[in-house]
């Protein structure tokens, strides 16, 4: 089975599936209990996704063998710091993680942020999402000081130069 990772808008089917199992995932690991479909209902409903597009960013989605199987969303912060995006909603379905598909999906994020003239990709992250500090350090991001407050979940920071 290969992978393949594209632009994708982040309300077709396939991302919106991928993004609500982000959300359940995540919610579930921090409240160490299944996530109700209520809460993962309100966090997609405020969690600011139509930035995700140009010209304030974009989104793509990974398949293995056809199959949505990960997605990952930049977002400008030009005012914050010019040239420079937040990456967000990293996501690679459990059965999936250690097959590639994750670097994969960092690649093909960067270039949409170059596309967009982003030269400084970055993000937070939690200490409990293990993986994905993983593959953020595996893929040439690291560790920076906090560089804003804005999600109160955040305890670990991390920065790519493109």
């Amino acid at each position: 089975m290969t992978w393949t990772v594209t632009a994708e808008r982040y309300d077709t089917p396939d991302a919106t599936v991928l993004r609500r199992d982000y959300y359940d995932e995540v919610a579930s690991r921090y409240w160490q209990r299944p996530a109700t479909a209520a809460e993962i209902a309100e966090g997609l409903t405020v969690d600011g996704a139509d930035l995700l597009l140009p010209p304030t960013g974009g989104f793509v989605v990974g398949r293995h063998g056809g199959g949505a199987a990960s997605c990952a969303g930049l977002v400008l912060t030009e005012e914050a710091l010019p040239g420079s995006a937040e990456l967000t909603r990293v996501y690679v379905r459990p059965e999936f993680r250690g097959t590639g598909g994750g670097g994969l999906l960092l690649a093909a994020i960067e270039e949409e942020a170059r596309a967009l003239g982003v030269r400084l990709l970055r993000l937070d992250t939690r200490l409990d999402l293990v993986e994905a500090r993983g593959l953020y350090a595996k893929h040439g991001y690291g560790e920076v000081p906090a560089f804003h407050r804005r999600n109160p979940y955040a305890e670990v920071w991390f920065a790519k130069e493109l």
